[in-house]
């Protein structure tokens, strides 16, 4: 069978399942099979294709057709700048997240510290962008710190990495606060699709709850973490600007702003802390 027959029937295959771009997932699942890139996919397509590279192509179509996020299965996700290792235990960096990254690098800080970090895509952006700042992760997983540890030592940024409940365990005062918390309300869960609901940690989602608890805790939390004029940015759901706008000013961050994704939805959350 040549690359191209297998790609055609994989694509099919794909297809029946009901996976949504079944072509263009099954081009990366042959190019990783291949272990090649995907551009390099086309000169391949023509050869017969080799019988442990047919394995690892299969392998990767029953994983596809369960839904399983291709990420996972190839083991990585392009965000920003970089390629970031992902694994079961870590929410899948998503390209709408990095509206987080760019409203945090408008303006200059020396000490950031990103809550619930997961692949340390937030971070490990933010501190390979301005070398010498001072960068802590943390998360409630100790399998998801692991991760971004090695993803951190992967693109060659130095952070510290630390297994915390919001700020529990966090010393100290920075000049920026980030985090994609769970903002997906348990009766929301539902409705998402399978890739999400039944592959990414749920702990990463949802809170359980409204999907506001973590802001709650987050919003109440950073004064007392942030340094005078210091910014706390926080990823949003696109219908709960309003309310996490309440709970910042409550907790007495001022200037509160709301900003959109490349789509035009609410995405991001930012206040100070008074000078």
């Amino acid at each position: 069978m040549t690359g191209a027959e297998a790609l055609r029937q994989g694509a099919a295959r794909l297809a029946a399942a009901g996976v949504p771009g079944a072509a263009d997932d099954a081009r990366l699942l042959l190019a990783h099979a291949l272990e090649l890139p995907r551009h390099h996919l086309a000169a391949a397509l023509a050869a017969p294709l080799p019988p442990e590279a047919l394995r690892r192509f299969d392998a990767g179509l029953v994983a596809r057709a369960a839904r399983q996020p291709v990420s996972q299965i190839l083991g990585r996700r392009a965000f920003w700048k970089h390629d970031f290792c992902v694994t079961r235990d870590t929410l899948d960096p998503r390209p709408e997240t990095e509206t987080l990254v760019e409203a945090a690098l408008a303006e200059p800080f020396s000490s950031v510290l990103d809550l619930g970090t997961g692949t340390g895509a937030i971070l490990i952006s933010l501190l390979a962008e301005r070398p010498g700042v001072r960068g802590t992760g943390t998360d409630i997983s100790s399998a998801a710190l692991k991760v971004a540890q090695e993803n951190s030592g992967r693109i060659g940024v130095c952070a510290d990495f630390l297994e915390s409940d919001w700020f529990s365990s966090v010393r100290g005062r920075f000049d920026l606060i980030v985090s994609n918390p769970p903002y997906i309300a348990l009766e929301e869960m539902a409705q998402l699709n399978p890739e999400v609901r039944e592959w990414e940690p749920h702990q990463a989602l949802t809170d359980g709850a409204d999907g506001l608890s973590a802001y709650r805790v987050i919003a109440a939390g950073a004064p007392a973490h942030l340094l005078p004029g210091g910014r706390l940015m926080v990823e949003i759901g696109p219908t709960q600007g309003a309310a996490v706008v309440s709970l910042m000013c409550a907790a007495g961050l001022i200037a509160p702003r709301i900003l959109p994704d490349l789509d035009g939805r609410d995405r991001v959350v930012t206040a100070r802390k008074p000078l």
